[in-house]
């Protein structure tokens, strides 16, 4: 599913899901940097995010997939 990725004015990520009217900050990342790994939204929603480069400038719309919660 495509979402939009990006930082709110306090510095925490949220992502944005266009086909579901949603948005939700993320909670927990696995990996640090954000991308290439899973994300867990405030919804509880789990999402893979593809691998991309450390520096990768936002907002952004991405491909993820939602993975089983």
């Amino acid at each position: 599913m495509k979402v939009m990725i990006r930082k709110d004015s306090a510095g925490h990520f949220t992502v944005y899901v266009p086909r579901k009217d949603l948005e939700e900050r993320i909670t927990h990342r696995d990996n640090p940097a954000l991308w290439g790994g899973v994300v867990t939204l405030g919804n509880g929603w789990r999402l893979a995010l593809p691998d991309m480069p450390d520096d990768t400038r936002l907002p952004i719309t991405v491909e993820a997939r939602k993975l089983e919660e």
